[in-house]
């Protein structure tokens, strides 16, 4: 599954909540425990940080010809 930010912004409001169940866009999950939580809230900023891209740098060398 692709995660995505409102992923992310779902797990932790459960988490602040204390809550087990999680609403995404059109479905809903339930988990185990709050570790099972905790665990998928790292799986989703692991993906995310996998997946975002630095900006692209060029540097540019100039010579005398000599």
């Amino acid at each position: 599954m692709a995660y995505t930010e409102a992923n992310l912004i779902a797990v932790r409001a459960a988490l602040l909540r204390g809550e087990l169940h999680v609403q995404f866009a059109d479905r809903s999950v339930t988990y185990r425990s709050i570790d099972e939580l905790q665990k998928v809230e790292q799986a989703i900023l692991s993906e995310l940080s996998s997946t975002r891209t630095r900006g692209k740098q060029t540097l540019g060398v100039a010579s005398k010809g000599f």
